[in-house]
């Protein structure tokens, strides 16, 4: 198959334009916040656009220290807008979710990197920085909304194993839903860059294969480590909590 990716110019990347101006003409239409929508744009272009300079910094980059720093970095970030929806005292919770975060992120970035992939060395950015991307980021989104349910459900009154045991259920419905719809619903984009760019689709299938075990277990492992060290500990956001056994 033909392993060359086409470049896109930036004539043909104006062309997205077209169906961005057509949405926020809509939006002006029916009055739903268009500048919001044009800040988002705004901000998607710039930031993307940075992170991709970035990137090739950081691919260039050949010590082990700078990655170690790069990782640190996102985990630092990741760990704080886990917290986003969670009213009250975060900075309380904030060591619990970085703690869960490290081990269950960085238990299955060492297991995909070093057992599945065999990245030598183990710091190659060129894997090992999109790897735990992808790993932190979905992570992230698992802990928000198992944190903020966690938190609902003592609010509630319910005790603090039954409110574990909905935080968690809730937190891995995304992950869960967008395993039953790959290959059927979408194709996730990993796998479709991989087409895209010239690669097997039956070697696309085995590294998406790969993804979606590693999104599954670490997402599973950081909000399990979270919820677990929150109840024992008897911490929330507003005031301690009592752990009450079901």
């Amino acid at each position: 198959m033909n392993a060359t990716v086409s470049v896109i110019s930036w004539t043909d990347l104006g062309i997205m334009v077209i169906p961005i101006a057509a949405v926020v003409a809509i939006m002006f239409a029916w009055n739903l916040r268009p500048w919001f929508a044009l800040y988002s744009n705004a901000r998607m272009l710039l930031q993307l656009t940075l992170i991709g300079y970035f990137l090739v910094f950081i691919f260039e980059a050949d010590e082990a220290w700078f990655i170690v720093l790069v990782l640190t970095s996102m985990l630092l970030v990741a760990s704080w807008i886990s917290l986003n929806p969670i009213v009250g005292d975060r900075w309380r919770l904030y060591p619990i979710v970085l703690v869960s975060l490290t081990l269950g992120g960085g238990m299955m970035l060492f297991l995909v990197t070093q057992e599945v992939l065999h990245v030598d060395p183990w710091y190659s950015p060129r894997e090992t920085v999109p790897l735990a991307g992808m790993i932190f980021a979905n992570s992230m989104t698992t802990v928000c909304l198992a944190a903020e349910r966690y938190e609902a459900e003592l609010k509630n009154g319910v005790a603090v194993p039954e409110a574990r045991r909905i935080a968690f259920q809730t937190g891995m419905i995304p992950v869960i839903n967008s395993m039953l719809a790959v290959g059927l619903v979408a194709l996730p984009g990993m796998m479709t860059g991989q087409i895209l760019s010239g690669v097997s689709p039956l070697i696309a299938t085995r590294y998406q294969i790969v993804v979606m075990s590693m999104l599954f277990g670490a997402s599973g492992l950081c909000a399990a480590c979270y919820l677990q060290l929150v109840s024992v500990l008897g911490i929330s956001a507003g005031a301690r909590t009592r752990v009450v056994d079901s």
